[in-house]
Protein backbone atom coordinates (compact mmCIF):
# COMPACT_ATOMS: atom_id res chain seq x y z
CA UNK A 1 0.00 0.00 0.00
CA UNK A 2 1.49 3.48 -1.23
CA UNK A 3 1.92 5.84 1.73
CA UNK A 4 0.60 9.24 -0.23
CA UNK A 5 0.41 12.83 1.33
CA UNK A 6 -2.12 15.49 0.11
CA UNK A 7 -1.51 19.33 0.89
CA UNK A 8 -4.47 20.96 0.30
CA UNK A 9 -7.07 18.41 1.02
CA UNK A 10 -10.28 19.97 2.30
CA UNK A 11 -9.97 22.29 -0.82
CA UNK A 12 -12.18 22.26 -3.51
CA UNK A 13 -9.64 19.91 -5.48
CA UNK A 14 -8.43 18.16 -2.76
CA UNK A 15 -11.95 16.73 -1.54
CA UNK A 16 -12.00 14.94 -5.01
CA UNK A 17 -8.82 13.72 -5.45
CA UNK A 18 -8.53 11.90 -1.56
CA UNK A 19 -11.46 9.98 -2.08
CA UNK A 20 -10.10 8.85 -5.29
CA UNK A 21 -6.80 8.22 -3.77
CA UNK A 22 -7.97 6.04 -0.67
CA UNK A 23 -10.16 3.99 -3.38
CA UNK A 24 -6.79 3.39 -5.33
CA UNK A 25 -5.89 1.59 -2.43
CA UNK A 26 -3.41 4.36 -1.44
CA UNK A 27 -2.72 5.31 2.31
CA UNK A 28 -3.99 8.52 2.55
CA UNK A 29 -2.62 11.38 5.09
CA UNK A 30 -3.72 15.09 4.95
CA UNK A 31 -1.57 17.93 5.61
CA UNK A 32 -3.84 20.05 7.91
CA UNK A 33 -3.31 23.48 9.61
CA UNK A 34 -6.14 22.27 12.51
CA UNK A 35 -6.35 18.63 14.34
CA UNK A 36 -9.00 16.21 12.71
CA UNK A 37 -9.71 12.61 13.93
CA UNK A 38 -9.20 10.23 11.03
CA UNK A 39 -12.18 9.98 8.42
CA UNK A 40 -13.29 7.09 6.33
CA UNK A 41 -9.70 5.63 6.76
CA UNK A 42 -8.24 9.04 5.82
CA UNK A 43 -5.57 10.03 8.57
CA UNK A 44 -4.62 13.87 9.32
CA UNK A 45 -1.66 15.02 10.10
CA UNK A 46 -1.16 18.90 11.75
CA UNK A 47 1.32 21.30 10.19
CA UNK A 48 1.56 24.55 8.48
CA UNK A 49 3.13 24.76 4.95
CA UNK A 50 3.65 29.09 4.95
CA UNK A 51 4.72 28.65 9.09
CA UNK A 52 6.74 26.03 8.08
CA UNK A 53 5.64 23.91 11.03
CA UNK A 54 4.82 20.11 11.57
CA UNK A 55 6.51 19.25 7.75
CA UNK A 56 8.58 16.68 9.15
CA UNK A 57 6.05 14.76 10.57
CA UNK A 58 4.18 15.55 7.92
CA UNK A 59 6.23 14.05 5.24
CA UNK A 60 7.86 11.50 7.19
CA UNK A 61 7.50 7.90 5.51
CA UNK A 62 5.12 9.27 2.75
CA UNK A 63 6.12 7.90 -0.56
CA UNK A 64 4.00 9.94 -3.02
CA UNK A 65 3.23 13.77 -2.37
CA UNK A 66 0.15 15.92 -4.31
CA UNK A 67 0.69 19.09 -3.50
CA UNK A 68 -2.58 20.79 -3.80
CA UNK A 69 -2.42 23.21 -1.38
CA UNK A 70 -2.22 27.01 -2.83
CA UNK A 71 -3.58 30.24 -2.11
CA UNK A 72 -3.55 34.30 -3.14
CA UNK A 73 -0.06 34.71 -2.17
CA UNK A 74 2.97 32.83 -0.78
CA UNK A 75 2.92 29.45 -3.15
CA UNK A 76 6.86 29.71 -3.62
CA UNK A 77 8.03 29.55 -0.28
CA UNK A 78 5.47 27.53 1.07
CA UNK A 79 6.43 24.78 -1.78
CA UNK A 80 10.20 25.37 -0.81
CA UNK A 81 9.14 24.00 2.62
CA UNK A 82 7.22 20.85 1.81
CA UNK A 83 10.18 19.95 -0.81
CA UNK A 84 13.18 21.10 1.95
CA UNK A 85 11.33 18.81 3.97
CA UNK A 86 10.65 15.67 1.46
CA UNK A 87 14.16 16.00 0.42
CA UNK A 88 15.56 16.01 3.85
CA UNK A 89 13.23 13.00 5.02
CA UNK A 90 14.36 10.48 1.86
CA UNK A 91 12.13 8.02 0.79
CA UNK A 92 9.59 9.87 -1.22
CA UNK A 93 9.80 8.56 -4.63
CA UNK A 94 6.96 11.32 -6.57
CA UNK A 95 5.83 14.59 -6.37
CA UNK A 96 2.60 15.65 -8.02
CA UNK A 97 2.09 19.24 -8.03
CA UNK A 98 -1.13 21.21 -9.27
CA UNK A 99 -0.37 24.74 -11.26
CA UNK A 100 -2.15 27.10 -13.79
CA UNK A 101 -1.83 27.48 -17.54
CA UNK A 102 -0.13 30.58 -18.03
CA UNK A 103 2.21 30.33 -14.95
CA UNK A 104 4.92 31.53 -16.99
CA UNK A 105 3.20 34.20 -19.39
CA UNK A 106 0.83 35.70 -17.27
CA UNK A 107 2.43 38.70 -15.07
CA UNK A 108 0.18 38.60 -12.12
CA UNK A 109 1.67 37.97 -8.48
CA UNK A 110 -0.62 34.51 -8.02
CA UNK A 111 0.76 33.17 -11.77
CA UNK A 112 4.69 34.05 -10.46
CA UNK A 113 3.74 32.55 -6.91
CA UNK A 114 2.53 29.47 -9.10
CA UNK A 115 6.06 29.96 -11.27
CA UNK A 116 8.03 29.89 -8.31
CA UNK A 117 6.41 27.27 -6.63
CA UNK A 118 6.87 24.88 -10.14
CA UNK A 119 10.80 25.89 -9.61
CA UNK A 120 10.86 24.75 -6.47
CA UNK A 121 9.74 21.31 -7.24
CA UNK A 122 12.05 21.09 -10.12
CA UNK A 123 15.08 22.18 -7.81
CA UNK A 124 14.16 19.95 -4.87
CA UNK A 125 15.93 16.97 -6.71
CA UNK A 126 12.42 14.77 -5.58
CA UNK A 127 11.17 12.91 -9.06
CA UNK A 128 7.89 15.11 -10.17
CA UNK A 129 5.43 15.49 -12.17
CA UNK A 130 3.51 19.45 -12.74
CA UNK A 131 0.15 19.85 -14.12
CA UNK A 132 -0.83 22.80 -15.68
CA UNK A 133 -4.49 22.98 -15.48
CA UNK A 134 -6.93 25.99 -16.91
CA UNK A 135 -9.11 27.56 -14.14
CA UNK A 136 -11.71 25.86 -12.37
CA UNK A 137 -15.41 25.72 -12.91
CA UNK A 138 -16.19 26.60 -9.39
CA UNK A 139 -13.38 29.50 -9.53
CA UNK A 140 -15.31 30.75 -12.77
CA UNK A 141 -18.42 30.80 -10.62
CA UNK A 142 -17.43 32.69 -8.16
CA UNK A 143 -16.44 35.57 -10.41
CA UNK A 144 -19.49 35.41 -12.24
CA UNK A 145 -21.69 35.56 -9.65
CA UNK A 146 -20.26 38.71 -8.33
CA UNK A 147 -20.32 40.82 -11.44
CA UNK A 148 -24.14 39.42 -12.31
CA UNK A 149 -24.80 41.36 -8.69
CA UNK A 150 -23.62 44.93 -10.42
CA UNK A 151 -26.39 46.95 -11.93
CA UNK A 152 -23.95 47.17 -14.89
CA UNK A 153 -21.46 44.55 -15.13
CA UNK A 154 -18.26 45.86 -16.58
CA UNK A 155 -17.04 42.93 -19.58
CA UNK A 156 -12.82 43.28 -19.92
CA UNK A 157 -12.12 43.09 -23.48
CA UNK A 158 -10.06 40.33 -24.87
CA UNK A 159 -10.40 38.66 -21.43
CA UNK A 160 -11.12 34.57 -22.36
CA UNK A 161 -11.44 31.22 -20.29
CA UNK A 162 -11.01 27.82 -20.64
CA UNK A 163 -12.75 26.41 -17.35
CA UNK A 164 -12.04 23.09 -16.47
CA UNK A 165 -14.23 20.83 -14.15
CA UNK A 166 -12.71 20.04 -11.09
CA UNK A 167 -13.47 16.33 -11.29
CA UNK A 168 -11.53 15.94 -14.90
CA UNK A 169 -8.17 18.00 -12.99
CA UNK A 170 -8.89 15.38 -9.95
CA UNK A 171 -9.09 12.29 -12.41
CA UNK A 172 -6.03 13.06 -13.98
CA UNK A 173 -4.23 14.32 -11.15
CA UNK A 174 -4.98 10.75 -9.47
CA UNK A 175 -3.67 9.21 -12.80
CA UNK A 176 -0.22 11.17 -12.51
CA UNK A 177 -0.04 10.28 -9.01
CA UNK A 178 0.03 6.69 -9.14
CA UNK A 179 2.13 6.55 -12.15
CA UNK A 180 6.06 7.49 -12.80
CA UNK A 181 7.18 10.74 -12.61
CA UNK A 182 6.49 12.68 -15.88
CA UNK A 183 7.85 16.34 -15.58
CA UNK A 184 5.63 18.97 -16.91
CA UNK A 185 2.82 17.07 -18.88
CA UNK A 186 0.53 18.62 -21.50
CA UNK A 187 -2.05 21.09 -19.81
CA UNK A 188 -5.27 20.60 -18.72
CA UNK A 189 -8.34 22.36 -20.19
CA UNK A 190 -11.54 23.04 -20.55
CA UNK A 191 -13.91 22.07 -24.04
CA UNK A 192 -14.60 25.90 -24.99
CA UNK A 193 -12.90 29.02 -24.60
CA UNK A 194 -15.45 31.86 -23.31
CA UNK A 195 -14.97 35.69 -23.74
CA UNK A 196 -16.28 37.11 -20.11
CA UNK A 197 -19.47 38.58 -21.55
CA UNK A 198 -20.36 34.70 -23.26
CA UNK A 199 -19.63 33.46 -19.37
CA UNK A 200 -22.26 36.39 -17.39
CA UNK A 201 -24.33 36.41 -20.42
CA UNK A 202 -25.20 32.53 -19.78
CA UNK A 203 -25.77 33.09 -16.15
CA UNK A 204 -27.92 35.45 -16.59
CA UNK A 205 -30.08 33.43 -18.73
CA UNK A 206 -29.96 30.36 -16.44
CA UNK A 207 -31.16 32.58 -13.63
CA UNK A 208 -33.88 34.26 -15.31
CA UNK A 209 -31.81 38.04 -15.28
CA UNK A 210 -30.96 40.64 -17.58
CA UNK A 211 -27.90 42.88 -16.65
CA UNK A 212 -26.69 46.11 -19.08
CA UNK A 213 -22.74 44.87 -20.23
CA UNK A 214 -19.74 47.69 -20.06
CA UNK A 215 -17.03 46.96 -22.45
CA UNK A 216 -13.86 47.90 -20.65
CA UNK A 217 -9.93 47.67 -21.89
CA UNK A 218 -7.66 45.76 -19.13
CA UNK A 219 -4.77 48.16 -18.75
CA UNK A 220 -0.55 47.04 -18.74
CA UNK A 221 0.73 43.96 -19.52
CA UNK A 222 -1.82 41.69 -17.48
CA UNK A 223 -3.96 43.35 -19.98
CA UNK A 224 -1.81 42.84 -23.10
CA UNK A 225 -1.32 38.70 -21.96
CA UNK A 226 -5.04 38.18 -21.67
CA UNK A 227 -6.28 40.04 -24.85
CA UNK A 228 -3.26 37.43 -25.98
CA UNK A 229 -4.61 34.46 -24.95
CA UNK A 230 -1.49 33.73 -22.48
CA UNK A 231 -4.17 32.03 -19.62
CA UNK A 232 -5.21 29.93 -21.98
CA UNK A 233 -3.80 26.38 -23.72
CA UNK A 234 -5.25 26.07 -27.46
CA UNK A 235 -2.48 23.68 -28.70
CA UNK A 236 -1.42 20.47 -27.01
CA UNK A 237 -3.92 20.29 -24.28
CA UNK A 238 -5.97 17.26 -22.51
CA UNK A 239 -9.26 18.84 -22.73
CA UNK A 240 -11.89 17.80 -19.69
CA UNK A 241 -15.46 16.16 -20.04
CA UNK A 242 -18.08 17.82 -18.45
CA UNK A 243 -18.76 21.67 -20.30
CA UNK A 244 -19.34 24.81 -18.30
CA UNK A 245 -22.95 24.71 -19.73
CA UNK A 246 -23.48 21.56 -17.54
CA UNK A 247 -21.84 22.92 -15.01
CA UNK A 248 -23.77 25.58 -14.52
CA UNK A 249 -27.02 24.34 -15.06
CA UNK A 250 -25.90 21.62 -12.67
CA UNK A 251 -25.18 24.15 -10.21
CA UNK A 252 -27.82 27.00 -11.04
CA UNK A 253 -31.18 24.73 -10.88
CA UNK A 254 -29.61 22.54 -7.49
CA UNK A 255 -29.44 26.23 -5.64
CA UNK A 256 -33.29 26.93 -6.77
Amino acid sequence: MTSILVTGGTGTLGRLVTPLLAEAGGKVRLLSRQPHEPVDGVEYVTGDLVKDEGLDAAVYGAEVIVHLAGGPKGDAEATANLVRAASKAGGVRHLVYISVIGADRVPLGWFGGKLGAERAVVESGLPWTTLRAAQFHDLVLTVVEKMAKLPVVPVPGGLRFQPVDARDVADRLVGLALGEPAGLVPDLAGPTVYGMGDLVRGYLELRGKRRPMLPVRMPGKAGRAYRAGENLSLEGAEVGGRTWEDFLADRVFAGR
